[in-house]
């Protein structure tokens, strides 16, 4: 028994079945609901080691699958009076209630990986606004070079490649024969190349 007047399960991996272990359960639980302490000794011999079983299958980890035994087990005190023969064995009833404090446990542990993996992604961002600055600064610098060069060859830049005009486009648009177009394309883009360092 605790201090509180409750029993202490013990290590149910450990514990030993005792003389009570063949009492008839549900009996035994109408007993405990009533706070009887030596029948929840009866009651912890014949469900310990089957509580435990069922929940380390569910869980797996042998330390968490003890926890959750010993909360099954604290359960089955507190919830005694709940107990209705008339719905099921009291074996059925115990063995649902361990499944579900197993299932949660596994769900409660993976909800707590995922916050954590969130609050690590969150704590690294994505380098929106690196990425952001990067392209702006890369921006400006195409825009500084393409300053550099001469009107016509900043002109027909623009028309094919912001524009996506064809070189005889651009020519008609300009006024210039095609091969001159070429020509002056060829002489910006090796100036920007130079400009921005590419190559």
């Amino acid at each position: 028994m605790t201090a509180t007047g409750s029993p202490d399960p013990g290590d149910p991996a450990r514990r030993e079945p005792g003389p009570g272990a063949g009492a008839d359960l549900a009996a035994q639980i109408g007993l405990v609901a009533r706070g009887d302490a030596a029948a929840f000794d009866a009651v912890y011999e014949q469900i310990a080691a089957p509580v435990f079983g069922i929940v380390r299958r569910v869980i797996r980890d042998p330390a968490q699958s003890e926890e959750v035994t010993q909360d099954v087990l604290l359960e089955v005190w507190r919830r005694a009076s709940s107990f209705d023969s008339r719905r099921g064995s009291a074996m059925a009833w115990v063995m649902t209630m361990a499944h579900r404090r197993a299932v949660d446990r596994v769900r409660s542990v993976q909800k707590e990986s995922d916050r954590e993996w969130r609050g690590a992604k969150a704590d690294i961002p994505y380098d929106e606004v690196l990425e952001a600055v990067e392209s702006g600064l890369e921006r400006e610098r195409v825009r500084r070079c393409l300053s550099s060069l001469t009107e016509l060859q900043r002109e027909s830049v623009t028309l094919a490649y912001y524009r996506g005009y064809t070189y005889g486009q651009v020519a008609s648009l300009l006024g210039v024969p095609a091969g001159t177009v070429k020509t002056r394309m060829r002489d910006a883009l090796i100036r920007l190349r130079d400009c921005l360092g590419v190559g």
